[in-house]
């Protein structure tokens, strides 16, 4: 199992991820209101500025205050060294 920092000492499976994309999109906010209605939101951002969204194949969101570029570095990064 693959495991991605996204921040903060929080760690995701990589394998669960579908998405990483910015926040700042009308579409995305929606998708963020709808996941905290229905308790589906992980907020690991620690009260910082939200910069990009994970969401999971168990339609589960998570918030990070890293880089959408940056989580998705490491995902390629953890790929890489996995393929040796």
């Amino acid at each position: 199992m693959k495991l991605i920092n996204i921040g903060f000492g929080n760690i995701v499976s990589a394998n669960r991820i579908i998405s990483i994309v910015s926040p700042e999109s009308s579409p995305i906010k929606r998708v963020v209101q709808t996941a905290r209605d229905r308790n589906m939101l992980i907020d690991a951002t620690y009260g910082r500025r939200t910069r990009a969204v994970i969401i999971t194949d168990s339609d589960h969101v998570i918030l990070s205050a890293v880089q959408p570029e940056t989580v998705a570095q490491r995902l390629s990064s953890k790929d890489d060294l996995s393929d040796e």
